[in-house]
């Protein structure tokens, strides 16, 4: 992989946007920024490569390779997004069940390069299928136990990287909704949202699309 980030910027509309979120990134890391005026090559290896994502649009072909092809994280900075370089925190979805070891990985190093930002990692879980039948309704110990041991599944998951990144500070959060829903209620005033992708999956994904699709902060897409 080449320490450098990759943007974009189309024939008619420079995505002021976007090359600015990109350009704050390159100076976080220290490496060099490349502006792309035609397709991504197809061989491209980088640090990340951060594209516009339009509400016209919210599902993009990522410059004419289909997302499978694509080994570094991408990250899609909203239209009319405007300054966001000071926003205070990196959101992480996380599944707890199915970790993306890169995604947390990715997260991790970029709440500590914006240097005391903190790291929000959202867990989604679902009550079993059998739960809305029950005759008397969800006993309320019953889901406390489920809860508890969502926490602990992430925990559990997280603790690796807390070791590694022990100067991050990190917000654990388990939230009874779908993962879209769970990441988009922590991340409207974020820095960032992370997401991982499966290496299984061609396109992008129901999850990031939905993400995708109501996003307000830039999101980062991470292939396994």
């Amino acid at each position: 992989m080449e320490p450098v980030i990759l943007t974009h910027t189309g024939p008619s509309a420079p995505g002021r946007d976007t090359t600015g979120w990109a350009t704050h990134e390159a100076r976080l890391r220290d490496v060099p920024l490349r502006v792309l005026r035609g397709l991504l090559p197809a061989t491209a290896r980088a640090t990340m490569i951060v594209c516009e994502l339009r509400r016209t649009a919210p599902v993009p072909p990522l410059l004419g390779l289909p997302p499978a092809t694509v080994s570094a994280p991408v990250v899609l900075v909203p239209e009319g997004l405007g300054p966001s370089h000071h926003r205070p925190d990196v959101v992480l979805g996380v599944d707890a069940r199915d970790p993306a070891p890169a995604a947390i990985d990715f997260a991790f190093g970029c709440a500590r390069v914006r240097g005391g930002s903190r790291l929000h990692a959202v867990h989604a879980w679902q009550l079993p299928p059998d739960a809305p039948r029950l005759p008397f309704g969800l006993p309320e110990v019953d889901r406390a136990t489920w809860e508890d041991q969502e926490v602990q599944l992430l925990a559990d998951v997280l603790r690796p990287w807390r070791a590694k990144y022990a100067e991050v500070q990190v917000l654990e959060d388990v939230r009874l909704f779908t993962p879209a829903e769970a990441v988009l209620r922590c991340s409207t005033h974020t820095a960032l949202s992370v997401i991982g992708r499966s290496s299984r999956t061609a396109g992008w994904g129901a999850v990031t699309q939905s993400l995708l699709a109501g996003t307000t902060c830039p999101v980062a897409v991470v292939p396994s």
